[in-house]
């Protein structure tokens, strides 16, 4: 059972290899206040209502195009996914050229160009910007949607969400919004593998016909261009993207609860809490608070240096972060949302910390080195972000969007420094709801729920899909016919049987995982005494762990480690195709009790520092919870075992989830029983 264990260590290993440490620094002084000039741009409309705004910028010879359809949301119900499948067919292929011809012109170019329901985006080199406008016009106006890429984006689609069912996070994410805002809303439904699988290529096209058009749509461009001939061109392409005209429904959002409440997700795989505390807020860019309130989230949690940071991991070591923000919107509320993922055991605890910290800001003037630190970030940072023609483009969009002064920008600075303790206080007092709070927690009930209902909030309970639930069960009671021996007995019937078992003298297992974006390549291989575990990302080694009778070494990060004393002993004992063949023998296993695993009870049997998860009533193994100290602190890391298929008349799972602080799915694409071993494996 301890293999999970060396696994583990290996996905670790690989990555602190890719993680890079940030330094501290200090803050410098700030100097006087600069003059900032935002690029204004030309405006012009189209016979089809499409706003186009032009900023020329001579400093590089490139342009860049960014298309935003500023439609109203929309609610999509049992069909949820239409957008994103249609997004990915976009631009893929046009009435003018098919889709390799469409894809060869841009790579020639040396361009970036992409579409997606909410618009499209390009840029390149200046000297190219009349081809790189006629792709541009050509993806939005003329792209042909076939059912060979809505089979194939709808497939992506399902295949993505299904990937994150086990996810804490991707479930915490979904069911914030959905009980902030309401299930039956354009912000807070979400998709499922069955409102997917609900999505025809019909409702696709019907889709991009309805609301992929122009007359809520704005091109911004910004770079070095001749504006007459642009402006000339833009006219002749797109004012043949026809109206749709539209109508839309208003929507009615949920609204702050009356008193501050725990919303609660059930997560038995979860090693740590997912914290969000939550509130609608209604704050605009042209509210005379907006400067305000912005400063004093930042101070509550923007970053580092901010407040609840500092408590939740300086002071009690409890997350790698603890943060804040509040949000604008124009076509619905925004919200307010202070996060943290902590340790199961001090969930509670730093649900008291969140509170005090707003109650604090709240109630208490902030110090007057706090807001100056908050204004040289602000002004810091939007002085490095005006270089940028992304920002230009940015900015004249949101002068239209939110009907901004045309100096908002000129006097942004000025606004800020303007703030006054006073102030933030007032706005934290206004738009920080701390009695009229959502806490929406996902987690393991049965580590977290007495502690959360020590804290006096009601506590209202949700599944995974956001639908009101019961409290969670208590764990079932075992029998006391239920042993170590049953449940082994059990799990090896369930996979094939003692005798197929026995007959298995070695096994190869080939993996693949993603890790921040790349691949891990895995290779296990194991016989009677011996383990071989390999770890590949780009074709480099990046952890390897041997064991054989003789010792066992692992080497990670180009560094090798002779294991010795009780962790040898552990690691040569667990160096065997099934372990569970030798665990009616191990005296120290013993039952560890039920838990719900992938919604069904499972029986645990302790074993080191390792307990594993038998289903009741399949018997297969389900799950592994394997603890491990680093750095002072415990750790757990969960696996889920999924997807067993048969090899050889022994049934193996294909697929693992592993729960380090991110979630790994690791995908077994081979197994080979009594072939591909050889003894110079383990050397």
């Amino acid at each position: 059972m301890k293999k999970i264990y060396i696994y583990a260590a290996s996905v670790v290993f690989a990555l602190a290899a890719l993680e890079v440490q940030a330094q501290d620094r200090k803050q410098p002084v700030a100097g006087p206040a600069p003059v900032v000039h935002v690029g204004q741009p030309t405006s012009f409309v189209l016979k089809n209502g499409m706003k186009v705004m032009v900023v020329q910028n001579t400093k590089l010879p490139r342009v860049s195009y960014t298309l935003s359809i500023d439609n109203p949301l929309i609610y999509d119900g049992d069909k949820a996914g239409v957008a994103t499948i249609l997004s990915e067919m976009l631009g893929n292929e046009t009435k003018k050229m098919n889709k390799d011809q469409f894809l060869e012109e841009i790579d020639f170019l040396g361009a970036r160009i992409n579409f997606h329901t909410g618009g499209a985006s390009a840029n390149g080199l200046s000297k190219h910007n009349e081809t790189i406008l006629n792709l541009l016009a050509d993806g939005v106006i003329n792209s042909v949607l076939t059912q060979e890429e809505f089979d194939k984006a709808k497939a992506k689609a399902i295949e993505g969400v299904k990937s994150g069912e086990n996810s804490v996070t991707n479930i915490a994410h979904r069911v914030e919004d959905a009980v902030l805002y309401g299930k039956n809303t354009p912000v807070g439904e979400f998709e499922t593998e069955k409102t997917l699988s609900n999505v025809t290529f019909a409702d696709v096209q019907a889709y991009f016909k309805k609301y992929y058009s122009p007359e809520n749509a704005y091109l911004v461009v910004v770079g070095d261009i001749d504006y007459k001939k642009t402006e000339k061109s833009i006219k002749g392409l797109f004012e043949a993207w026809n109206k749709s005209n539209t109508q839309y429904k208003d929507v009615v959002y949920k609204g702050n609860v009356s008193a501050t409440e725990i919303n609660f997700v059930d997560m038995p795989n979860a090693v740590q809490s997912e914290i969000a505390l939550v509130n609608e807020v209604e704050l605009k860019m042209t509210d005379k608070d907006y400067f305000a309130v912005i400063l004093a989230n930042q101070i509550l949690g923007g970053g580092g240096e901010g407040r609840l940071f500092l408590n939740l991991r300086e002071a009690h070591g409890w997350t790698y972060g603890a943060y804040s923000s509040i949000s604008t919107a124009r076509k619905y509320p925004g919200k307010f949302r202070a996060t943290a993922a902590v340790r199961n055991v001090v969930t509670d605890s730093a649900v008291t910390e969140f509170i005090k910290e707003i109650d604090l800001i709240r109630t208490t003037p902030v110090k007057e080195e706090e807001l100056k630190l908050a204004k040289a970030k602000y002004v810091g940072n939007f002085v490095m972000e005006i270089q940028k023609p992304a920002t230009v483009a940015r900015y004249a969009l949101n002068k239209e969007l939110y009907k901004l002064p045309a100096d908002f920008y000129e006097n942004y600075i000025k606004n800020i420094n303007a703030v006054t303790i006073a102030d933030v206080q007032k706005a934290a007092q206004k738009y920080f709801l701390k009695d009229n709070m959502r806490i929406v927690i996902v987690g393991k009930g049965s580590d977290v729920l007495p502690g959360l209902e020590k804290l006096g909030y009601p506590i209202k309970y949700y599944t995974k899909e956001a639908d009101e639930a019961s409290k969670p069960a208590d764990k079932k009671v075992l029998s006391k016919d239920v042993t170590v021996a049953t449940v082994v007995d059990k799990y090896i019937n369930a996979i094939g049987g003692a005798k197929k078992l026995s007959e298995v003298k070695s096994l190869m297992v080939i993996s693949e995982a993603e890790v921040q974006g790349m691949k891990l390549e895995s290779v296990t291989k194991l016989k009677e005494g011996y383990l071989l575990s390999e770890q590949k990302m780009m074709g480099n080694t990046v952890s390897k762990q041997v064991v054989n009778p003789q010792g066992a070494y692992i080497v990670a990060q180009g560094q090798k480690m002779e294991m010795k004393g009780e962790e040898l002993k552990a690691l040569q004992a667990e160096a065997t195709p099934f372990p569970e063949l030798k665990l009616k023998a191990n005296s120290e296993a013993s039952i560890a009790g039920v838990e719900v695993v992938n919604g069904k009870q499972a029986v645990g049997i302790k074993s080191g520092k390792v307990v594993t998860y038998y289903d009741l009533e399949t018997g297969l193994k389900v799950s592994s919870v394997a603890t491990q100290e680093q750095g002072g602190q415990v750790m757990n890391i969960v696996t889920t075992y999924e997807d067993y298929k048969e090899v050889k008349g022994i049934k193996m799972p294909f697929k693992n989830v592993m729960n380090v602080g991110i979630e790994i799915i690791n995908k077994v694409s081979e197994v080979k029983i009594n072939e591909g071993v050889t003894d110079a494996d383990f050397k």
